[in-house]
């Protein structure tokens, strides 16, 4: 079966409107800093700064007997024309099912300026073209890389409404922080309050995690760990940016009393096998939608897991493919559900249909064809390349 079109979509899902009573998601009002936040001008709530305007993209793939498939990525309105102008003329017309033929050839296509958004936008493509597999052999895709490792998903929380999250079910908790590199001292004494806070909420025997969002240098992130040594983090994720491979190295081998979690801004497994062979990791977190896609995320996983590294791939659990991924890899303790709607309002209220929501903290993943979703046709139209506008910044 030849893929006839690959075309950038969006999905117009029918969502209810919002509720002027609840009481807003942590990801609407929490401070978070990031590498920008050195700048006062903007904004430092999730959805307000540069890095995170710009809208999710879907990928959708037809063969030639009009059955399809959806992947989705990142980076908006440049990954979608790097989709619609560059991979898709290259792979058009080729088997279907030669999913590690197109990744080599969209690969070494994009060789002089792979990693960032080429390499997202080929994410959407590979998700996408798994889903097709998945439909075209009427399977779930957890059977087509092995089938099921385990009854059910073990899940962790990200956010900060944590007593909500308790009430959902959960036991594994990751919050935000709220520190920047340059505030000193102030900055982290108001950061050991946030986890000290969260540590009492959640109770002394459950997982707590932070996650700087490559915030610090290799100092400060020495200083951070130890600091927060007495609230005993299950895994200290992400504190260096993914340039920093000396810095990586240095921090693991120094901070001995906490897991070091990485990986959600590398791109591919290239960048992978670094951090594993030189032994400067704990826990990757490869994020399916960036680093290359599902064919990616295996390999990356095939290198973690023969180092005794176990992967645990960032917001995992809020997509099919995550959900898949996390069921059938043995080395996949835990998956992420990543907290985005209002507090007291079912959290599936941002899923499409066909994705499973999680009860007691744990899921299991549909069992459909492809990565489940149940996506109308009428919900699915063309990108817009020429009505994207571009990004405002919100400052504060």
């Amino acid at each position: 079966m030849k893929i006839k079109t690959v075309r950038c979509v969006q999905i117009n899902a029918h969502v209810a409107p919002p509720d002027p009573d609840a009481r807003p998601v942590w990801n609407e009002y929490a401070t978070r800093s990031l590498p920008i936040s050195r700048y006062g001008e903007f904004s430092r709530a999730t959805g307000k700064m540069p890095g995170t305007i710009m809208p999710k993209v879907w990928v959708q793939v037809i063969a030639e007997d009009g059955t399809f498939g959806l992947g989705r990525c990142a980076n908006g309105e440049p990954a979608a024309a790097l989709i619609d102008y560059y991979i898709a003329p290259l792979i058009e017309g080729r088997d279907a099912l030669a999913i590690e033929l197109i990744n080599d050839l969209i690969w070494r296509s994009h060789e002089g300026f792979q990693g960032g958004i080429a390499t997202v936008a080929q994410s959407g493509v590979d998700i996408a073209l798994w889903d097709l597999k998945g439909k075209l052999l009427g399977r779930p895709v957890y059977e087509l890389i092995g089938g099921p490792s385990r009854d059910a998903i073990d899940l962790y929380a990200t956010g900060d409404d944590l007593e909500w999250m308790k009430e959902l079910g959960f036991t594994r908790f990751k919050i935000s922080n709220p520190f920047f590199y340059e505030e000193g001292s102030e900055g982290l004494a108001k950061l050991e309050e946030h986890v000290a806070r969260a540590r009492e909420i959640v109770g002394d025997d459950a997982e707590l995690m932070i996650n700087p969002i490559s915030s610090f240098n290799v100092d400060l992130a020495l200083r951070v760990a130890e600091r927060l040594r007495p609230y005993k983090l299950r895994w200290f994720e992400e504190p260096l940016p993914a340039w920093d491979l000396q810095g990586h190295i240095e921090l693991n081998r120094v901070m001995t009393w906490t897991a070091l979690a990485t990986g959600e801004h590398h791109y591919g497994r290239k960048a992978f096998q670094q951090l594993i062979s030189n032994r400067a990791v704990d826990i990757v977190q490869p994020d399916i939608e960036w680093t290359g896609g599902f064919s990616e995320t295996l390999k990356i996983y095939t290198y973690a897991e023969a180092a005794g590294i176990s992967t645990i791939s960032h917001t995992g659990a809020n997509t099919g493919w995550g959900q898949h991924f996390a069921y059938a890899m043995p080395e996949v303790p835990l998956s992420e559900w990543f907290l985005d709607t209002d507090v007291g309002k079912p959290i599936a209220g941002k899923l499409l249909p066909g994705i499973p929501v999680p009860k007691n903290g744990r899921v299991v993943p549909s069992d459909a064809p492809g990565f489940g979703l149940d996506v109308p046709d009428e919900w699915i139209v063309p990108w817009d390349h020429a009505g994207q506008k571009r990004a405002v910044y919100v400052g504060r």
